[in-house]
């Protein structure tokens, strides 16, 4: 399962990343924000963290305005490897060299075509398991 969380900045962005979740047949949750009201970040970066963290999701995707605020929020909590991407290119690095947890986007920097190729990156790129990776993980942890 996918935890999916944003604030208003990534609102709009979010919808059709869960068109794409629901279109590919990917079991997700929505932790919110459910308006374009005006929303703190730091709330669903915690919603989708803990999502994470507990074993109810084994991935996580935030959004806000540029993705800053929510992958610093999300990467405050022990065990989150929250990566803000903002091409391809890195989408794949960071699965496979950091075994990112959590995905960010920026809803109003990142166009919809694009966080969706990021997107499909970020969710078909394994985790190498090389040697040296690992190590680099857990010296994080």
């Amino acid at each position: 399962m996918i935890a999916v969380g944003c604030d208003h900045g990534g609102f709009a962005l979010k919808g059709v990343i869960l068109d794409y979740l629901k279109e590919k047949n990917l079991e997700y949750k929505d932790f919110g924000t459910y308006t374009a009201e005006s929303a703190d970040y730091p709330v669903y970066a915690e919603k989708v963290a803990e999502a994470v963290l507990s074993g109810e999701a084994e991935r996580g995707i935030l959004i806000c305005g540029t993705g800053i605020g929510v992958s610093i929020a999300a990467n405050r909590y022990k065990g989150i490897r929250c990566a803000l991407c903002g091409d391809v290119f890195s989408a794949k690095a960071t699965r496979a060299h950091n075994d990112s947890n959590v995905l960010a986007l920026g809803g109003r920097v990142t166009g919809p075509g694009l966080a969706l190729e990021i997107l499909e990156a970020w969710l078909n790129t394994e985790f190498s398991n090389e040697e040296r990776h690992q190590r680099r993980i857990y010296m994080m942890s």
